[in-house]
Order: structure tokens, then sequence, then C-alpha cells
């Protein structure tokens, strides 16, 4: 048996030349998404009573997911947790303003009916647009998400908070 030592230089990423860094970049495009990266997209939607299931931000283009209690609840969470300029917020606004006059065109056609209560009014149909639109408000997100992890900021700062060192071909030493 026999040992060998080698000596390799290793530089931080601000000691490279701009087209050692490029390279570097190029090389590890993929380091902050190697992993689950979606895993706080989806804990976010948790959050507001959504469930995400699957998703391809890719030639797919879809985001499957469903509600864990209900439309009502969903809307509720999202107007109590998410900021007024998001679109998961608009989308939940509108979906309660739809309700809400849904709910008193029946209770008005229905007024004569005194066994005709909110539970007999059929939201089917804008339950099933708002979670479209919130499918689609999260493949945006998880699109965005994805764009920022793999672009050229995002890939400095992750080298620059570890700490990385690199040989002159650009790999992690």
């Amino acid at each position: 048996m026999r040992i060998k030592i080698t000596e390799t230089k290793v530089y931080k990423f601000e000691e490279l030349t701009d087209e050692q860094k490029d390279k570097v970049i190029e090389k590890h495009y993929d380091i902050n998404v190697d992993y689950d990266w979606w895993d706080s997209v989806y804990e976010d939607a948790r959050q507001i009573g959504l469930k995400i299931t699957a998703f391809d931000i890719d030639r797919g283009s879809y985001c499957k997911a469903d509600f864990i209690h209900g439309a009502i609840d969903t809307a509720n969470l999202i107007t109590e947790n998410h900021g007024y300029k998001t679109e998961t917020y608009q989308d939940a606004v509108n979906y309660l303003k739809e309700r809400k006059e849904l709910l008193a065109s029946e209770l008005k056609k229905n007024e004569d009916d005194e066994d005709f209560t909110e539970d007999d009014v059929d939201f089917e149909d804008i339950d099933h647009e708002f979670l479209k639109s919130l499918r689609e408000d999260y493949l945006i997100i998880l699109r965005n998400e994805f764009e920022y992890l793999t672009s050229k900021e995002a890939i400095i700062e992750t080298i620059e908070a570890n700490d990385y060192e690199f040989d002159e071909n650009g790999n992690i030493a």
C-alpha cells in the first residue's frame, strides 16, 4: 500500500477571477435546489388549509392541491395570514364576496321556504373556482421560488454564507 498526498490551492469565492466565478456559478447552478427546496412553499400552503400533492413547473405546468378543511376555512386563513397585496389574498377576498352574494341571492329566492338554510346552498362551483385559482397562485409561487434559488444572486449568497472554498476548476474544496 502506498499513500499519496496532494496539495491543492483553494480560493474563497471573492478571490476568484470573474471568469472563475462564472465557472463556479455555472457548475453549481443547482446548489440551492438539490434537495426538497419546495418544502417552505408546501408549509405555507398547509398553514392556510391547502395541501399540495404534486407540481411541475416545467412543461407539464401544474399544481395539484386540495383543501384540507374546506374552501371557506382556507379563505379565512388566507385573509388572516397573507398580505393584502398577494394574489392569494385577492382570490380569497373575491371568493368570500362571491360566496356572500350567492348566499344572499339563494336566501332571497327561498325566503318563503322556512326549512331553507345556508346548508342548502350549493357552493361547489365557486369552491372549485377558488381552488383552481389557488393552484395557479401556488404554481406561480413555486416557479418564482425555483427561479430565485437558481439565480446568480442566490447561488452567490449560498456560497458566501457557507464560506465555500474552490479549486482552480471551480470544484468545492
